[in-house]
Formats: C-alpha cells, structure tokens, sequence
C-alpha cells in the first residue's frame, strides 16, 4: 500500500471498530467512527461555503474533540488551531493575519476569540460536543446563514495545505508557516518508522494541540498505523499517573519540563510505573539534558529517544533510534526522515565535513516549502533548497547531530561565543539542582554576559554563590554565570518550552 499523501488517506490505515480516539472517563471512537467524523464535518464546511485552502481558526482545550477537529477540518479545509491563553488582541492579530474565513469554538465558550471575530466579521461554527458519545464526537453548527455554493467542496488534496501554525516569533514578527498534507503526512511517516509503531500502540498524549509536536508525533504518526491516542485535557504532573493506569500506553512524548515535572512526582507513584510498562518514552521541541534523560530511564526502565524537530520541518528531522541501535545521550541522533547536513553559517551554502561546526540544515517532502507572504524571510531560510534551522550544530562521523546552541540564542560575551546549554548540563550536574536554564543578560560593556535561572529540588538546599562555585569547578570562568536566581519555577512559553530569548526582561535583569 502507497504511502498516504493526505490525512484522509492516512486514517484509512486504521481498522474499523479498533479504537482510534480515547480520553479520561469517556468510550473510545473507533476508526469508523471517525472516519464518519471526518465526512460529516466535510459535508458541513462545505455547505457553510468553506472548502479546500480556506483557513478555519480552531480554538478548543485540549482533549478528544480538538484531536478528532483537527483532523476532520484539515481533510476540507486548511485547521488553523489557536492557544486557548490567548488575549483578545492576540486573537485579533492572529485570526487577521490568517485571513481566517470562519472560526471554530465550543458551544457557550466566552473564550476573548469570539469577540475578535465579531469585531473582524468572522464567523463562528460551534462546536458541540456530546461527553456520553465516544470521544472525539461532535456536531458543527454554524452561526448565520451558508455560503453561496462557490465552495471548492470535498475532500482536500496531498497538495492542499492541512495545517497552518505561526512560529514563536522569540525574535521577531511571527511567520506563517503552510503545511501540506504531503508534509504533514510524510513527517507522520517519518515517526512511525523511527519509533516502529504498529496498531498494537497507544499515545498518552500530554502535548498542547495547537502546537506541531502533539498534532503530529501524538495524533497524525499513531492514527496513521492505525494505533490509538489518549488524549487528555492537557499537561498535569499531579494527573499523569492516573492516567497512565487508565490509558495503559506504549509511549508518551513530551518537551523536557514536562519530563521534569513527571519525575518530581514519580517516587510516590512507583506501582502505578511498574503496572503499566512503556515501550519507550520520546522527548523533543526542546534539548534534553544528559541527566534528565538518564532518571527517566532509571525511572521508568524504558528507553528514552530525543528527536529534534521544528515547525517548518513538520515536526521531527532527527531521532536517537530505539534499542538495539546506538542512542547517544547528549544528541538529538541521526537523520530520521529528511536530509541533514551541516552548512558554513556565512550563507555561502559551503557543507561541512564531521566534526565541523556550521548550520544544521534540512530538506525533505516533510519541509514547508516556505513562509507565507514573506520573501525576505524565505531568501534568509532556504540556500539551494535546503532549509536553514537557525541553530548551530556539529554532525559526528556517524551521522549523530548535537546542537550546539540556538544561532539567536548563543551568548556573546565581549566577543567570546557561548551555548547557553553547555551552562545548563554543567549546573544540572549539582544534586540540588531539578532544572536550570542559561541565558544572556545585557552588559554595558561587555555586550552580554552569562545569567542562569535555576529550580532546586524539593528539600534540598544551595546557594547562587555555591552554585557559581560548582560551575567554576567544570567550566571556564568567562562561561560561569555572574548572576543565578534562585526560583519557585521558570517562566515557560504557551507550549511548556523555556525561551531563552527574552528571559534576563522577564526576570528584570535588563
């Protein structure tokens, strides 16, 4: 059977009444179910006048309905989901930006984005979601009157984009990013492969979906083999381990805080840990400290596989593979879908021999072809075709990527480069220590200097000044942080990662 080229062709791989969607408490939805999810949902867009490549805004908690939307809207339309935090404004200046022809939200919902779209004449199809049917059930009815029929009705094309996502925008105005359903299901294909899933997994999904990482590695890769997902209303360290006895799952992915905030609470609940074995654990959309890495497989006796992904790539690029292949703590592994290769960071598109550091680039059928309206960005992104990632890295003899640092977010102090993450894994070393992020703070004279934030673990104790000290044991004097603020917890941005970019403002060190 040929590779699914869209997201109606990937729900096919699923087999009747196994269950496709579950969440806590609920009946599951079977793969018929939502298959008949899906072609109800396209006949209502397209009788409302919304068809294939017309955005519609999606803003819904997480949990089974936003799963089954997502992919129903995006096999008629293009699914443009929204953060749920958002500020009226902020929806004003997304839902604009998107050009978005209708907005998708809960019935009664008083999220601030129904008057945005009132204020922009948007209209809104609710959502009504029924907690006796099976998960992920719903029914779309539409505000005001239908469309005229002029529709480009049926089910999208690989061609079509399903998914459109802005980036975090840390440094700048955010971009658009289109996604086909050739990506989107290519980058599906990629994990499936990557991590083996057959229909036999289930996803313990804890990932915002309204972010590439939980739509694609927890909902497009395990449906597209016909697995399950569980889908829960979000991240909760204090109701991760009642749901992992509820959902019985092979596998979660999460960012590293999360894995943290699991681990925390993981002493108290070790019955629930050896009730419900993992096949593996996967962490991405953010570098994975050696140390965390290691308690978590201590923890759950699981492998542990960090892949390094980003939006415009679809999600995943690399992966540590499983066991029995090598996984190199510290890397983000090997190629795991598209090309990689390390480029001379001077843009002259010179690649670099192992071992040489320069910029990781990409390219692949996972890759959006481009930013949105945007061709300054697009002529800075892509040299020959290959996509510039913006983050500095360095490609062993075999083919495992480390990062080095975020091009942005490398600290220059008076002309001497420094990753923020050789910092962190330093100071993680000290027992106290639960989490750490390294970042630059502004300088009169020097330009920038090194800062660090840390959190110390429940009932242990150290001081700024001790932990300065360790660092100096480990690091070179001008890496040592100057300033550590000890705190309650680090400020993280919507989708549970720590932003380097912007953090000596926020924590007014400025």
């Amino acid at each position: 059977m040929p590779d699914p080229r869209t997201i109606r062709e990937l729900l096919a791989s699923g087999s009747g009444r196994s269950p496709a969607i579950a969440a806590p408490g609920r009946e599951p939805l079977s793969y018929d179910g939502l298959c008949d999810q899906v072609e109800r949902t396209v006949a209502v867009l397209n009788g409302f006048g919304i068809g294939r490549n017309d955005r519609v805004a999606i803003v819904l908690p997480n949990g089974p309905e936003m799963a089954s939307a997502f992919v129903s809207v995006a096999s008629a339309a293009t699914s443009a989901p929204l953060n749920p935090a958002y500020l009226q404004p902020e929806y004003e200046f997304y839902l604009s930006d998107l050009s978005a022809k209708a907005l998708l939200l809960e019935a009664g919902s008083e999220s601030p984005a129904r008057a945005a779209a009132a204020d922009l004449g948007i209209p809104i199809l609710e959502l009504h979601a029924d907690v006796e049917a099976p998960a992920g059930t719903f029914e779309l009815a539409p505000e005001g009157s239908h469309g005229n029929g002029s529709v480009r009705g049926g089910p999208a094309a690989e061609d079509d984009i399903a998914l459109i996502l802005h980036t975090s925008g840390t440094t700048s105005r955010p971009k658009i990013v289109p996604l086909s359903h050739r990506n989107v299901c290519a980058s599906a294909g990629n994990i499936q492969r990557t991590l083996r899933l057959t229909d036999a997994d289930r996803c313990l999904n804890v990932m915002p979906l309204f972010h590439i990482h939980g739509l694609v590695a927890a909902v497009l890769a395990p449906l597209g083999v016909g697995a399950s997902i569980f889908a829960t209303p979000g991240f909760n360290a204090l109701r991760f381990f009642s749901w992992l006895d509820e959902a019985r799952p092979t596998f979660y992915t999460a960012v590293p805080t999360m894995h943290q905030a699991i681990l925390a609470r993981a002493p108290r609940n070790r019955g629930v840990i050896e009730r419900n074995p993992l096949r593996f654990i996967r962490s991405a959309s953010a570098s994975l400290p050696p140390q965390v890495m290691a308690e978590l497989e201590e923890t759950f006796g699981a492998p542990v596989v960090e892949a390094y992904a980003m939006t415009e790539a679809a999600h995943q690029m690399t992966c540590n593979p499983l066991p029995p292949a090598v996984r190199k703590p510290g890397t983000v592994g090997t190629a795991a879908g598209p090309e990689v290769s390390i480029m001379d960071e001077a843009g002259a598109g010179d690649h670099l021999a192992a071992g040489e550091v320069g910029e990781i680039v990409i390219r692949g059928p996972n890759v959006s072809s481009g930013y949105e309206n945007n061709p300054a960005a697009n002529a800075e992104a892509f040299t020959d075709g290959w996509f510039r990632t913006g983050d500095q890295g360095v490609m062993d003899a075999e083919g495992y990527v480390t990062i080095t640092g975020r091009l942005k977010e490398i600290i220059n102090r008076g002309g001497e480069k420094i990753s923020p993450r050789e910092i962190d894994e330093a100071i993680l070393d000290h027992p106290a220590v639960r989490q750490v992020v390294a970042f630059a703070m502004p300088h009169p004279r020097l330009g920038e200097e090194v800062a660090a934030a840390a959190v110390l673990r429940q009932g242990m104790e150290a001081t700024p000044r001790e932990l300065q000290e360790f660092a100096g044991q480990r690091l070179a004097d001008f890496k040592v942080p100057r300033r550590i603020l000890l705190m309650d917890d680090i400020p993280k941005g919507p989708t549970g990662k720590i932003q380097r970019i912007g953090m000596a403002e926020k924590l007014g060190l400025t």
